[in-house]
Formats: structure tokens, C-alpha cells, sequence
């Protein structure tokens, strides 16, 4: 008997960026000296004052299960979060707690569309997004920025929304370009999807690495009218060096957040309990927190400003990414497709990179600088045999 898929599922396509970090799993394995350039995961180790926070909640026997929406520490501590930092109020009925940032967006976008809807989303964009949107039967409608040097505007989004446009997926700082979408343009972005009526997500899973002078910004800080339109989407991966502690969150609101209790009530249930609670510390203890970011943050700002440039003395033009960790250069000018490109840079130099076809972005390639800065330059002399 020959297994039939289900035809949402069948139009799925693998992750590539996890395909590139297998295959980098695999080269080491061989005893091969492999720089990995794909992962999209800081090498910085949890800030000691969280995983503390962790083993005091075993010690006190949070190991049970909890409610679907989380822990109120939790809920209380994003609350505040959001308050302290882009003053603005919400309730704990808007506030659910996800394993992971991930399901935070599968939460979000099978609540929101099915059938016959169609979604926006600017490209490059995550990988995951098109596949999530492609499990809940809906239709992707990409919005190729290359002609704005991968920054989103208002006046792109309006001429993509056809007459069954239901959501408009954005990511900034964004994954895989590091471009992030000024603050009055993201304004005039929601504004355009308000007045249709059409729902937007905000993939704020990078929202605390940007460089200055460029500000942090939260689509929590438009006003109200705007805001009821919006699901913010969050992650503790990224900003705390926590991706294997898979915890996220949604602020909605409660007329959207609803249905996505209703999915993880099915699902996941809830994120581990120990795990919540120490996210509610990673986010409470102010003082530890904000020098931990700026720590990391200070010294990605030290690798990219070196890393991009020496990419485009080597002829891979790349714009500077305003926040994430990620470089996309060009690799159009090598007459080669981006695939092979990637694999050429793989089986040559043992450097390992993600393809740029997977971000809807043939022709580029995705390059992660959260690495040590003597990998990235070995990485670099490396890159410059082939080119």
C-alpha cells in the first residue's frame, strides 16, 4: 500500500536552511574544517542569568502542565516589555505563549487564512513563510523588493493586494537580507492593509538587533486603530541566545489570539513550564537583559562592519544590513545560479552557506556572520580562491 499524502502538505517544500546545516553536520562528521555560514543561530552561549532562572523553577517543581496561553510571569513580563519599551498597554487575553517563534507564525497564519485567500510576502523572505501559508491552502503572493534593495514600501504592497488578499506577512529586521523597513514606511505599510481590511503579521523575531543609528522599532507602537489589525509574532531565539529553549510568543488581538489558543490547544499544548518562567526573568531582569543584547549586539555591529565589506572587495555586492546577523550578496556577476554557487562554495572551500533560491531570491546567496571573527576572515580567504 503506497502512502498518500495530503495535498497541502505536497506543496511544501523542505526547509533549505536546515538542508545546509545537515549537510554541514555531515562534512564535519567527516572530519572536514567546515565554516558554517548557514545557520541562522547566534554562537553565543544563554546568558547566565537565565539558565539560573531555569534551574530555580525546577528547583520549585514548575515542571507541570500549564495553561495553553502560558504562565502569567510570562504574560506579564512580555506586558511589560512591550510597555516599558514602546508604550503600550495590553491585556493578558492578547498574550499567548508558543514553542518557538515558529509556531508563534503557523499559530498566526492557519488561524487567518485557508482556502482561496491570498497572502503578501515581500521577497526575500524566511523560507518558512510561503510553507506555512501553503499548509493552510492558501495562495502566496510574493512582492519582489529587489528593485528598493530588499526595503519593503507602502506603495509595492498596494499595487500586489488582489481582491482575495486576506494577510500581509513582514519581517523586519529581516531574515534573509538584515534590511529593516523604516518605521514611517511600516506606518504607511499598515495603514495601506487597515483601510482594505486586510490582516498583517509582524516577525519580530530579530526585533533588538539593529545598529545604530538605526532605532528599534515595534509595529506595538502604531496607534490602536492600526494595531487590531496586527498579530506581533516574537521569539527568545534570537535576542537571548535561546533557540534550543523554543519559546515565542503572540500579542493579538483577542478576537485573533482566540483561534490560536484554540490550534495549540490541539497542538503543542503550551512551551515547557521551566522554560516559561525563566523567559519571564530573560525579559523582568531589566539591567542583565539589556547588557546582554548589547553585548551580542556590539559585537555583531564589530563582525559585519568587517565581513560586508570584504565580501564586495571580493565582487559579491552586498547592501549593509541594518540589524539580524545576515549578509545576501549577489552572485549573479559568476554566471552561475545561486545553487551553484553555494555547492561550489561547500565542495571547494568547506564553507557552507544557504542558497538564495529558498528565500525567493535566485541570484543571491545567504550568508550568517554569527560566527567568531577569525572564522568569518579564514572564511573570507577561503571565498576568495573561487571568485
Amino acid at each position: 500500500m503506497t502512502f498518500t499524502v495530503s495535498k497541502h502538505i505536497q506543496k511544501m517544500s523542505p526547509s533549505s536552511t536546515i538542508a545546509a546545516m545537515q549537510k554541514a553536520q555531515a562534512l564535519k562528521a567527516q572530519g572536514k574544517d567546515v565554516i558554517d555560514l548557514s545557520v541562522g543561530e547566534p554562537d553565543f552561549d544563554t546568558p547566565q542569568f537565565i539558565k539560573n532562572a531555569l534551574w530555580e523553577s525546577v528547583q520549585r517543581g514548575e515542571t507541570k502542565y500549564t495553561a495553553t496561553a502560558g504562565v502569567k510571569p510570562l504574560q506579564s513580563a512580555i506586558i511589560s516589555f512591550y510597555e516599558r519599551n514602546f508604550g503600550v498597554s495590553y491585556s493578558p487575553s492578547q498574550i499567548m505563549a508558543t514553542s518557538g517563534g515558529k509556531q508563534a507564525l503557523f499559530n498566526a497564519i492557519l488561524s487567518a487564512v485557508g482556502e482561496g485567500d491570498d497572502v503578501l510576502i515581500s521577497a526575500p523572505y524566511w523560507v518558512s513563510f510561503p510553507e506555512m501559508v501553503n499548509c493552510a491552502g492558501a495562495n502566496n503572493v510574493f512582492i519582489d523588493t529587489e528593485e528598493t534593495d530588499f526595503i519593503l514600501t507602502a506603495e509595492q504592497v498596494k499595487r500586489a493586494i488582489t481582491p482575495n488578499t486576506k494577510l500581509l506577512i513582514l519581517n523586519s529586521p529581516s531574515n534573509p537580507s538584515g534590511r529593516v523597513i523604516p518605521a514611517d514606511e511600516f506606518r504607511k505599510i499598515v495603514e495601506v492593509c487597515a483601510e482594505k481590511g486586510i490582516y498583517v503579521i509582524s516577525d519580530e523575531c530579530y526585533l533588538l538587533f539593529v545598529y545604530p543609528p538605526n532605532e528599534v522599532f515595534s509595529v506595538a507602537s502604531l496607534p490602536k486603530e492600526l494595531s487590531e489589525f496586527v498579530c506581533i509574532c516574537g521569539s527568545f531565539s534570537k535576542t537571548y541566545a535561546m533557540t534550543g529553549w523554543r519559546v515565542g510568543y503572540t500579542i493579538a488581538p483577542e478576537s485573533w489570539t482566540k483561534p490560536m489558543l484554540k490550534l495549540q490547544s490541539h497542538s503543542t499544548s503550551h512551551p515547557a513550564s521551566f522554560a516559561q518562567y525563566a523567559c519571564a526573568v530573560a525579559l523582568d531582569d531589566v539591567e542583565n537583559s539589556r547588557s546582554s543584547v548589547k553585548e551580542m549586539l556590539a559585537e555583531y555591529e564589530k563582525r559585519r562592519n568587517y565581513f560586508v565589506p570584504a565580501l564586495n572587495d571580493l565582487g559579491l555586492k552586498c547592501s549593509m544590513p541594518e540589524g539580524a546577523f545576515y549578509a545576501f550578496p549577489n552572485v549573479r556577476e559568476f554566471a552561475v545560479t545561486s545553487g551553484e554557487f553555494a555547492d561550489r562554495l561547500l565542495n571547494e572551500t568547506y564553507c557552507v552557506t544557504t542558497n538564495g533560491a529558498g528565500f525567493g531570491s535566485e541570484g543571491f546567496i545567504r550568508i550568517s556572520y554569527a560566527t567568531s571573527m577569525e572564522r568569518l576572515q579564514e572564511s573570507i580567504e577561503r571565498i576568495k580562491k573561487i571568485v
